[in-house]
């Protein structure tokens, strides 16, 4: 006669996910997300912030995802993205919200486009003034 099997081990009870803490930085001043850039990236960065904070004075700043978010009367306006080998503004807005003929936007989300620089001479000022016209007059109606 065979030997009996053994019954099957019972796999644990699937634990549910735990919700990843808040980053530390969330909520933070922006000042600090400019110190640490790269020194090629930091002009980007700051030329940005110039050109937000002179658009829209208003405007409310602090640290989310590790980035600069702003916002006004709590909707979210844009954000400058920090990477090693270039940075991006992040504009919010759906589609056809931005007026771009030259197709210097890119993304095709249903929240926003960007704009990708990897050096500060090649800053378009005046498309990006008149972006955030743009995202300024969505978070308004919004």
């Amino acid at each position: 006669m065979p030997a009996a099997k053994k019954p099957a081990a019972r796999k644990p009870a699937a634990k549910t996910p735990k919700k990843p803490a808040p980053r530390k930085d969330l909520g933070a001043p922006i000042d600090g997300f400019f110190a640490k850039q790269p020194p090629a990236m930091k002009p980007i960065g700051l030329a940005l912030r110039s050109l937000i904070e002179a658009a829209a004075p208003t405007a409310t700043s602090s640290i989310k995802w590790g980035m600069p978010f702003y916002e006004l009367d709590g909707v979210m306006l844009c954000a400058i993205g920090g990477h090693k080998a270039h940075v991006n503004l992040i504009l919010s807005g759906p589609p056809g919200t931005f007026t771009d003929p030259d197709g210097l936007l890119t993304g095709e989300g249903k929240t926003g486009r960007h704009l990708k620089l990897t050096r500060v001479e090649d800053l378009p000022t005046a498309k990006v003034k008149g972006w955030l016209r743009e995202a300024i007059a969505h978070a308004k109606r919004t």
